[in-house]
Formats: C-alpha cells, sequence, structure tokens
C-alpha cells in the first residue's frame, strides 16, 4: 500500500485507521467499521460520481477492513474502474484490492482481463508490471487461458524492459504451476532458455527459476541449458567480487543465482560434451576451494551466502556421484563441520553425508568420521540434530562396524528423545537383521531391545524375529534359552512376553531337558506373565497352551484345568472365550496322533521382503499417519516375511474358529484365506452370549446385501460358543420402565461428529455401559450392529432399546430394528441390528434412548445414532475436465455452500486424505490445478433421488486454515454436507 502523506491525498485513511488502532475493545473496533462501511456504501450508491482519488481512498479503506479479518461483499466494481486510470497510485490500488479479494470465480474476470490487457499492450514498463503482478496473485485458470500465449511474447521480444521481462518469467512460472496444461512454450522453448545469457542479472535470476520448473516436467525439450548454465556458473565462479558489484552480496558474488543454477544442473545427468563437463567440474573444485579460504568477513551474512553455495554444489556432485575425487573432497569438507560451533551446519553437513554414504567412491571416507557421528549423537544438545546424527550411523553401517553401531545406538536408546525411539527401534532391527552373521547376537540384540524401549517395538519387529528363528534350525535351541532367561525379570515388557509365548510354544522342547526349564516350569512361566497381558497376548499365549499340550503331555491335566476355569470359558472376550472352549475340547477328544498332526511345528515361512524396512520407509515419508490409521492397517496384519499369519503362533487349530459377530457382516470384503487368524480382538465390541454366527449370515443375499426376513425370523443358537449362559434363565425379567426417554445428552452431537468420517468404534462410553457400532452402507442401504457392554459384576434388568425419527425424519428415513435381550449379566455383551433406508435427503440424526436399571436405580440415556447422509455416498471417479465442467455447471448460488475455518488439529495431508475417502466420496489425484488441494466427488443414493456432490477442499498450511467449497444438485445437501466435514479437520 502506498505510503500516507498529507499531498497524497489519504488523510481520512489514516484518519481511519488511527481509529481503528485506538479501539479498547473488539466490540469498539466492530462498531467504528460498520460506521465506515455504511458511509462507503452510500458514497458507492450516491447519486454524484465519485473522482479517482475517493475510488482510491474508499477501496484502500475496504482493503484494509478486509485485512483486519472482516467480510467485504461490495467495492469490487469500483476497484475494477480504478485500472482504467491513468494514474499510477489508483491503478496500483485497484490492483492490489482485485489480487486480494477477488476470487477467480467471480463475475468481473472478463472485465479485470479486459483491462489487463489493456495495460499488456499499452508499453509502459510500470503499467505491464502491475498487470503481470496481477495475473501471478490472482493465477486463476481463466487467466491462464487468457494469457498464458500472451505472456511468452512479452518475455522474449526485444523491446522489452529488462524489469518487465523479470515480471513476466515470474508470472509465467506461476501460472505454469497451477494450469500446466496451458502453458505451452513450443516455438519460444530455445528464446527462453537463451535468456541465460542476458545481459541482466535480475531477467537470469527469475529466468533460471522458470526454466528450472519447465526442465523438471520436460527436461529434454529444455536440455541445452545446460551448457548455457554451466557457462553462466563459470563466469560467476570465476569472477572477483568487484566485478558484480550491483549483485555482490557481502564478498559473495550473485550467490542466489549460484544456488538456482546448480539446483538447475541437478535436473540432468552429467555432461556429454567433455569441454563442458570439464568446466563445470573446474567450477565445483573453485567452489570447494572458496570454501578452504579465510572468510572476507566475519559477519554471518557472508558465511551464510558462502555455505549456501558450498551445500548446493555438494549436492550436485552428490546427483553427478561420477567424480572420486570429488566426492572425498566434499566428504572431507563436511567433516570439518561436523565440529563447526553453528547447529545449522552440524545439521546440514550430517544430512548431506547420509547421502555420500550410500556412494560406493565416498563410503569409506564417511566412515572415517565414525566417532565424530557417535560423539553428536551422545553429546548433541538439539534432538533433529541427533536424528541426523542416527540417520547418518544407520547409512555408514556395513558388515565392518555393524556391532559398533549397533551397539551404539542400543546405548544411546535408554535415554534417546521419545520422539526419535519408534524410528531408532527400527534402524536396529533391520541393521541386525541384514548384517547378522551371528544369529544368536541377532536374537540377543533384538530381546535387547524390547527390554529397553519395549512399547516402541512395533509388531513388525517382533514378528521378524520369529520368522528368522523358524527359518533357521541352528538358533531355534539359543532362542528359546534366551527368551526363557529373559522371561524371569520381574518386570518384564508384553512384546517379550509375545515372543516368549511363541518360540517356547514351538520350541520349548528343546530346553525341556534342564530341570531348570522342565515343561511345567516353562508353562507356570508363561502363565505367571498372564494376567498382566492384553487380550492379544492371552490369545497368544492360550495357543501356546495348547501347544504344550502336544510337546509335554504330562502339562495337559494343569492346562486344561487353565483352560476350564470361568475366567476362561466365560471371559467376556468372544476371542478368548472361544479360544479357551475350542483348545479345551481339542485336547479332550482328540488322540495323540490327531493333537500331534493339529499342532505340528510351524513350517519355514517362505523368504520376502522385511516389511521392518517397509515401515521405515513409511515412517520417513511425507507426512505422519495418525494412529488410527496405523491401527487399522495393521489389524488383522500378515508376520513379516512369512505368509498370512495372526497375531498367534498360527496354530493349526485357531482355524477352526468360529466367525465372530465383528465379521464382515454384509459379506462386502473378500473371505480371509485358508489358515488365516481369527479377526484382531478389541477393536469392536462383540456379544459374548449371542446367537452365534447364524446371527452375522441371517438375511444375506446372494449379492451379500441385506434380506427383508431377518427383521422376522430369529437366528438359531450355535455350538460354536458357550450353550449356557445369563441369556438362558428360566426367571422372566421385571417389567421394562414406563420412563419417558431422556432428552440427548449435551455431547451427544460431538459423539456424531466422531463418527462422520468412519463407521466402527465405541459410541459411548461410562462407569457401567459401553456402546459399540459396526456398520456398512450400500447405495441407499445400510446395516447398523450396536453391542452393548456391561462394564460391571452386577445384571442390568428391565434392560430396552427405542430407535426413533424426530420431526420429518420419518419420512426421509426408515429405520428397522431388532429388539435386545432384557437381561444382561456383569461383563456380558448384546448385540442389536438397525436396518436402514434412506428415501431422501436429511439433516436431523435417529435418537437411541437406553433404559436399565442397575442396582434398583433406573438409568436412562439418549444419544444421536451416526446416520448421516454422506453415509449413502458411491464414490464418482473424473477426470479433470469432466470434473469442471461440472463444476460450472452447479454454478447457481443455492447449489453452493462455503466455510472458511481454523484447522483444529494441524494440517497433515496424510490425515485428510483419510477423513475425504472416510467421508465416501472418491479423492480424484491430479484434477486441481493447484496440487495442495483436495478435490472429490461422489453421488448420494437415496431411494427417491440420485444427488451428485463435487468438493473442494483447499488447505493454507501458513495460516492454518481450510476453505472447503460443496456443490450440489440440491441446497441443503450441500450445506449438511459442509457443516459435517468442517467439524472434522
Amino acid at each position: 500500500m502506498p505510503a500516507v502523506s498529507k499531498g497524497d491525498g489519504m488523510r481520512g485513511l489514516a484518519v481511519f485507521i488511527s481509529d481503528i488502532r485506538n479501539c479498547k475493545s473488539k466490540e469498539a473496533e466492530i462498531k467504528r467499521i460498520n460506521k465506515e462501511l455504511a458511509n462507503i456504501r452510500s458514497k458507492f450508491k450516491g447519486d454524484k460520481a465519485l473522482d479517482g482519488y475517493s475510488k482510491k481512498k474508499y477501496v484502500c479503506k475496504l482493503l484494509f477492513i478486509f485485512l483486519l479479518g472482516h467480510d467485504i461483499d461490495f467495492g469490487h466494481m469500483e476497484a475494477v474502474n480504478l485500472l482504467s486510470s491513468n494514474k499510477y497510485t489508483e491503478k496500483q490500488i485497484g490492483y492490489l484490492f482485485i489480487s486480494v479479494l477477488v476470487n477467480s470465480n467471480s463475475e468481473l474476470i472478463r472485465l479485470i482481463n479486459n483491462a489487463i490487457k489493456n495495460d499488456l499492450s499499452s508499453r509502459n514498463p510500470t503499467f505491464m508490471c502491475l498487470a503481470l503482478h496481477c495475473i501471478a496473485n490472482v493465477g486463476s485458470r481463466e487467466m491462464a487461458e487468457a494469457f498464458a500465449g500472451e505472456i511468452p511474447r512479452i518475455l522474449v521480444a526485444g523491446d522489452t524492459m529488462d524489469s518487465v521481462k523479470q515480471s513476466a518469467a515470474l508470472c509465467l512460472l506461476r501460472l505454469y504451476k497451477t494450469c500446466p496444461d496451458l502453458v505451452l512454450m513450443g516455438e519460444w522453448t530455445s528464446r527462453v532458455v537463451h535468456l541465460l545469457n542476458d545481459q541482466h542479472m535480475g531477467v537470469v535470476t527469475a529466468a533460471i527459476s522458470l526454466i528450472t520448473c519447465l526442465s523438471q516436467k520436460n527436461p529434454d525439450e529444455f536440455k541445452t541449458c545446460v551448457s548455457l548454465a554451466v557457462s553462466r556458473l563459470s563466469r560467476i565462479v570465476s569472477s572477483a567480487s568487484t566485478d558484480l558489484q550491483d549483485y555482490t552480496y557481502y564478498f559473495v558474488p550473485a550467490p542466489w543465482l549460484s544456488c538456482k543454477l546448480l539446483r538447475l544442473l541437478q535436473c540432468y545427468p552429467p555432461p556429454e560434451d567433455g569441454a563442458v563437463k570439464g568446466r563445470l567440474v573446474e567450477c565445483l573444485e573453485t567452489i570447494l576451494n572458496k570454501a578452504q579460504e579465510p572468510p572476507k568477513s566475519k559477519k554471518v551474512q557472508h558465511s551464510n551466502a558462502k555455505n549456501a553455495i558450498l551445500f548446493e554444489a555438494i549436492a550436485l556432485i552428490i546427483h553427478y556421484d561420477s567424480e572420486p575425487n570429488l566426492l572425498v573432497r566434499a566428504c572431507n569438507q563436511l567433516g570439518q563441520f561436523l565440529q563447526h560451533r553453528e547447529t545449522n551446519l552440524r545439521y546440514l553437513a550430517l544430512e548431506s553425508m547420509c547421502t555420500l554414504a550410500s556412494s560406493e567412491f565416498s563410503h569409506e571416507a564417511v566412515k572415517t568420521h565414525i566417532e565424530t557421528v557417535i560423539n553428536a549423537l551422545k553429546t548433541e544438545r538439539d534432538v533433529s540434530v541427533r536424528q541426523r546424527a542416527a540417520d547418518l550411523l544407520y547409512a555408514m553401517c556395513d558388515r565392518s562396524n555393524a556391532k559398533q553401531i549397533v551397539a551404539e545406538m542400543l546405548s544411546y536408546l535408554e535415554t534417546a528423545d521419545y520422539s526419535i525411539r519408534e524410528e531408532m527401534v527400527l534402524k536396529v532391527a533391520i541393521l541386525a537383521e541384514k548384517y547378522a552373521v551371528d544369529y544368536s547376537w541377532y536374537v540377543d540384540t533384538i530381546l535387547n531391545l524390547i527390554r529397553i524401549a519395549g512399547d516402541y517395538v512395533s509388531e513388525e519387529v517382533w514378528y521378524r524375529v520369529i520368522q528368522i528363528v523358524i527359518n533357521r534350525d541352528d538358533v531355534q535351541g539359543y532362542a528359546a534359552k534366551t527368551v526363557f532367561e529373559a522371561l524371569q525379570a520381574p518386570a518384564c515388557h508384553e512384546n517379550m512376553v509375545k515372543v516368549g509365548g511363541y518360540i517356547l510354544g514351538e520350541f520349548g522342547n528343546l530346553i525341556a531337558g534342564d530341570p531348570r526349564s522342565s515343561p511345567l516350569v516353562q508353562f507356570n512361566l508363561l502363565h505367571s506373565k498372564f494376567h498382566l497381558c492384553s487380550v492379544p497376548t492371552r490369545a497368544l499365549l492360550l495357543s501356546a497352551y495348547i501347544k504344550f499340550i502336544n510337546l509335554f503331555p504330562e502339562t495337559k491335566s494343569t492346562i486344561q484345568e487353565v483352560l476350564r476355569c470361568d475366567s476362561q470359558i466365560r471371559n467376556s472376550d468372544v476371542e478368548l472365550q472361544q479360544r479357551a472352549v475350542e483348545y479345551l475340547k481339542l485336547s479332550s477328544i482328540a488322540s495323540t496322533d490327531v493333537l500331534a498332526t493339529v499342532l505340528e511345528e510351524m513350517p519355514p515361512f517362505p523368504e520376502r521382503e522385511s516389511s521392518i524396512l517397509a515401515k521405515l520407509k513409511k515412517k520417513k515419508g511425507p507426512g505422519a499417519v495418525s494412529v488410527e490409521l496405523e491401527d487399522g492397517k495393521r489389524e488383522g496384519g500378515e508376520l513379516n516375511g512369512g505368509g498370512e499369519r495372526g497375531d498367534t503362533p498360527a496354530m493349526s487349530a485357531s482355524n477352526a474358529s468360529t466367525p465372530s459377530p465383528s465379521a464382515d457382516l454384509l459379506g462386502l470384503r473378500p473371505a480371509p484365506a485358508v489358515g488365516s487368524a481369527p479377526p484382531s480382538v478389541g477393536s469392536l465390541l462383540v456379544d459374548v452370549f449371542s446367537e452365534g454366527p447364524a446371527a452375522a449370515s441371517a438375511g444375506v443375499n446372494d449379492d451379500g446385501f441385506l434380506s427383508g426376513r431377518d427383521l422376522e425370523q430369529p437366528p438359531e443358537t450355535s455350538d460354536a460358543l458357550l450353550a449356557e449362559g445369563p441369556g438362558d434363565s428360566d426367571s422372566a425379567p421385571p417389567p421394562a420402565a414406563s420412563e419417558e426417554p431422556a432428552p440427548p445428552l449435551p455431547e451427544a452431537e460431538d459423539l456424531l461428529n466422531k463418527f462422520v468420517c468412519k463407521n466402527n468404534g465405541v459410541l459411548f462410553e461410562n462407569q457401567l455401559l459401553q456402546i459399540g457400532i459396526k456398520s456398512e452402507y450400500r447405495q441407499n442401504l445400510g446395516r447398523m450392529y450396536l453391542f452393548y457392554g456391561n462394564k460391571t459384576s452386577v445384571q442390568f434388568v428391565s434392560f430396552s432399546t427405542a430407535v426413533s425419527c424426530p420431526g420429518e425424519l420419518p419420512t426421509q428415513l426408515n429405520l428397522q430394528t431388532k429388539t435386545v435381550e432384557p437381561l444382561i449379566e456383569g461383563g456380558a455383551q448384546v448385540q442389536q441390528v438397525v436396518n436402514i433406508e434412506c428415501l431422501t435427503d436429511f439433516i436431523d440424526a435417529p435418537l437411541l434412548n437406553i433404559k436399565f436399571r442397575y442396582g434398583g436405580a433406573l438409568q436412562n440415556i439418549t444419544l444421536k445414532l451416526p446416520v448421516t447422509i454422506n453415509k449413502f455416498f458411491q464414490p464418482t471417479e473424473m477426470v479433470s475436465q469432466e470434473f469442471f465442467q461440472r463444476w460450472k455447471q452447479l454454478s447457481q448460488p443455492q447449489q453452493e455452500a462455503q466455510k472458511i475455518f481454523k484447522s483444529g488439529h494441524g494440517i497433515d495431508t496424510e490425515v485428510v486424505k483419510a477423513k475425504l475417502l472416510g467421508l465416501g466420496t472418491a479423492l480424484l489425484e491430479n484434477v486441481d490445478p493447484n496440487p495442495e488441494n483436495f478435490v472429490c466427488a461422489g453421488v448420494i443414493q437415496t431411494k427417491g433421488q440420485q444427488v451428485g456432490c463435487l468438493l473442494r477442499l483447499e488447505p493454507n498450511a501458513q495460516a492454518q486454515m481450510y476453505r472447503l467449497t460443496l456443490r450440489s444438485s440440491k441446497d441443503t445437501v450441500s450445506k449438511r454436507i459442509c457443516d459435517l466435514l468442517s467439524e472434522q479437520f
């Protein structure tokens, strides 16, 4: 904004700004702004025509109000009128207002484009620069279509001023990043490349940014730039600081241009022309030599500029990876920085050396700095530098130093920052496996890893050690002995129990000859940990126990007694209960030969790539994945390096497990492979005393979806689970309570919002009751399973539920429910099925009322069922042209809903993608011109109609803000989905 001065006549603006700054409260500021807006509106609507100065002043005020965070819905036409002024200050304010406030879809774009065309053809360099700046700032597709062909002509024209060329190059760069399909260089390619020879350094600096971007997408078209870039770089490097006085920064000639030239050269392989390559090598040697010279200034700006060029040169040397002499020199130069007092230099040196360590020419040179790197790992204050030191140790590791590096990383792990422990654990596990000559050392290392950092040892790590032990006969006895000794520690991590249960269940017989590790001692040692473990680990231990019966028949009676106790066969967890019942029955009725066949030793796993390495690559990739996503991917995960294994020793007995009610209820997912483990436990509540697996399959058609008859016909009882249970009691339950349903809980809306982008989870939980949900949808139909769990040891009596539809919802949704058992024993759970049919679009959610008596007191709870309109989305794939064509068709104001809101959890690309996919739409890749934006498409299926929806989410990482735009063929749908989705971020 131009400076305010008395002669400029902007005194009114200065007074207004002063008034705003003097406001004592937010209310006073809003009052003053509203007064000013009313005044400006009256001036614009008045009969008296305003002169250019008045328009400029009022537009400036509107711009200032907008920058304060207030919405501006008028004044756009006055700003467009300023563009036609011949006064610089008026035209400047007009362009500034347009750049900041005008939306790319505005109806005024055509008028703006006409004004820009006039300025571009005016040959007035000042006006041309203003127009180019506006095009770059708005950067819309419409502007790209209008000016993508004109700007290259201005850029290469011989009579164009240097300042205009700079603006044109940067403007073209912006348009290319926004709409690469519209910016076609074609005939201009060679002339743009030759801008590298321009006499004006500013033009070269601007042009090289454009050429670098174009080269990354079309390297063959711009390969002639290599020789010109080397020539320009040679002139800069060999010049004295006095030769380029206007572009010398603290005695360093043209540092920004030098860095950009070096970065451009990284887009191409080493030059094939011997003369060009020799000249480039000479430049790189000169840069390395200058780094050794005494500094010409003690100021930090001098060292920063000098080091920036050095690190970019080293990056180019690493990229070429063909000059051993340069690689070794670069490594030695970086080695000097490892002990520099500046933290940033140490960080950059470690980061660059990580890449150098992968080169055959410089790997040995990097290894000479191992002691310095180990010292950095132990003594650095900054955690990011310590992490880079750990990365470098990992990169420089080979067979000659593996044991030293692994030992140092294990030692550091005991005091490492929590933020890098998981990554450190993965690296230690990978190095121990990769360079293990003696596999007993590998077993010792992994068990030590679990002891030191058990909480950070992922399933992939202990899966991998199991696979290697099973595949190598020579280490099985040692592994059994070592893990037996490790389990004797008073405080033993659960991952150690998992490894111990698996290995002793398979190979405990190899150490059973020693009285100190007899079969009964092994069993008692494992069972002493049982009550301290989570459900998945208990399931694994139960499988180990049945293996013990096969390995050591003398333990049969002891183990059967454990399996027979109420805490197992009446366990509230369906997986543990089912295993206990089946294993007990198997051990009782099977002959010795049958038992030996069913429980035979695990066969070797087929060799495959370690998934620990895949996990590390994923962790080092862009964006962290939320815990929820990780858990989803690990559910039913396979054992590393093997076939499809579960979280247990994969006993053959477990293959006979009956499907639990939390299996694929609608048959939409593919059936599990034969031999796969039972579904992951603990992720969803299930009915322990349910009617059995028939409940899951009843009412499923041949196409895997709902039929109507399952609403009337109760499923038969299965013998797979307990035949007797609290639900079998002959005593009649007390009558249900007759009190009116309670109003919805205050947090009901928040609980509903948690399920907008997911279908499974815990809906509600208090000290007495837990309610879990699993639901699946297809087209306009859905099925929801509700699991009610009694968390107490006391019965729930008179238990009843009711699903109701408030307001107009009965005409929009059709819900059918099954009744539930009126009696729930302590620790038990019951299941209820809700079938859903969407008749038309809706806003409100159904209400779920639960009533029961606990200790004589009535409990009355009302929640909102998480049934929202997006559940009936069918994802729709589109290409870019089709998407934007449809987007323009839905241009009526009532068809669009938009929200701009603050991010509540930080902007994480992977999490955003997961949320949008969870919404039910198709996430369209490479559609939006801005790669940072997300676009989605889907069709909402109702019985009466289909509603097409298009979505565009624009994150602003710097401001931590989102702009969400929804367009659909029905206004209520746009608004509802916009409201629902904006709450998710």
